[in-house]
């Protein structure tokens, strides 16, 4: 295949008081780009070219468009390798977005072909703002990201993609060899072996096993600047992964809303804004951020039961909420609830400590944001099937309206 150099004549662009040890820790390129340029080397991409700026607003509205700012410095250059599916692909855009209001020179690379189905959904459907600010889209794979950036140099790297270490090697190689200077990785809070005393904090035993524990391990070893960051759950404008509307779906139907256990479960739901303030707090403090891990997570905890009455509350509705035994009803819980049933939450002390980070979620309001995207997209309109529900509700008798 042609390199990225040789081939953009014919491509598109279509618009912690110490440092905390880490863990014991395919494919063809298919490009596409977005702007409405062409360019004849990908060093010479930079804000100087004809894109479009939205006005200024504030940084913390999750609809925000930014305008670049001017810096006597030369601006520092960010690649975000960014995932194509799942919870995690909000936070690479989110990302981009501050960092481009801060006047940062973006480039997202995100897995796949731009017009395949994925890209039919958030985030995806809103990388034109990305694009307005200056920024610049990019699809390919991960694994030729050598080929797609030939000749390319950036100073930092964030893989928002990999779960196991075949697929972040060769970002991870590749941006050693390609002179980064500082390396982040979006790990998962998933990895942190079950305690009894919740919350899991930085340092906690992790499962050998998980795949992530691998990557981590890996990149320690190979770069002298770099930081780790595991989240939970999150919730903001464009995430396209079901978690509150799952609640919203039975509250506006007037269905019970099963949840496992006791519904004293605690976990952890951060807006994203959060979790990009951190991320570009690592990225402004190098040198402080380095050899460090970090929950990046809110600072407070929610029970299953506390969120289900936040979304009724949210909703302007009342939930009727039922506990069951996932084994007695004879369901898998995984497949009929959208969170574990168990304690799953962590704390962002790190962060606090090291960064000087601050949370801004606030549940009850930031539900409010979700359930009026959720009314404008029409979901509570949509026909849902709620099969597994029946099958709980017939295992307790509860009834249920039709």
């Amino acid at each position: 295949m042609a390199t990225l150099a040789s081939s953009f004549s014919s491509v598109l662009f279509s618009s912690t008081p110490s440092n905390l040890s880490p863990p014991s820790l395919s494919p063809l390129s298919r490009l596409s780009f977005s702007s409405s340029s062409h360019f004849s080397t990908l060093p010479s991409l930079s804000a100087s070219h004809s894109f479009l700026t939205h006005p200024a607003t504030s940084r913390r509205s999750n609809h925000c468009s930014f305008s670049i700012q001017s810096s006597a410095e030369e601006k520092k250059k960010v690649l975000i390798v960014n995932t194509n599916s799942g919870g995690h692909a909000v936070i690479g855009f989110y990302f981009a977005k501050e960092l481009l209001g801060s006047g940062y020179d973006v480039t997202v690379l995100t897995v796949g072909e731009e017009s395949s189905d994925k890209m039919k959904k958030p985030p995806f459907t809103r990388f034109s703002e990305i694009v307005s600010a200056g920024g610049k889209t990019v699809w390919g794979e991960p694994a030729a990201i050598g080929t797609i950036f030939e000749g390319a140099a950036f100073d930092v790297v964030l893989d928002n993609n990999g779960k196991d270490l075949d697929t972040v090697r060769p970002v991870a190689d590749w941006a050693k060899s390609s002179g980064a200077k500082q390396f982040l990785f979006i790990s998962s809070a998933g990895i942190y072996k079950p305690t009894e005393e919740p919350p899991h904090v930085e340092g906690d035993a992790v499962k050998a096993d998980a795949s992530h524990v691998a990557v981590e391990k890996y990149i320690a070893e190979i770069f002298g600047s770099w930081a780790i960051f595991r989240p939970q759950y999150m919730l903001g404008s464009g995430n396209n992964k079901d978690c509150e509307e799952w609640f919203f779906d039975r509250i506006v139907r007037d269905r019970p809303v099963p949840i496992p256990g006791s519904g004293m479960q605690l976990t952890n739901i951060s807006h994203v804004r959060d979790l990009s303030s951190m991320l570009t707090l690592a990225v402004e403090n190098p040198d402080a951020a380095s050899g460090n891990i970090f929950n990046i997570v809110s600072e407070r905890a929610v029970t299953l039961d506390g969120l289900a009455k936040l979304c009724a509350q949210a909703a302007g509705r009342p939930a009727n909420i039922v506990h069951y035994d996932p084994k007695a009803a004879g369901v898998d819980a995984k497949k009929a609830f959208p969170f574990r049933n168990m304690h799953f939450y962590a704390e962002p002390r790190a962060a606090k400590e090291i960064l000087g980070w601050k949370s801004t979620t606030n549940l009850a309001e930031d539900l409010k944001e979700r359930f009026e995207e959720y009314l404008k997209i029409g979901r509570d309109k949509k026909a849902i099937k709620f099969e597994l529900d029946d099958k709980i509700l017939e295992s307790l008798k509860v009834p249920v309206a039709v």
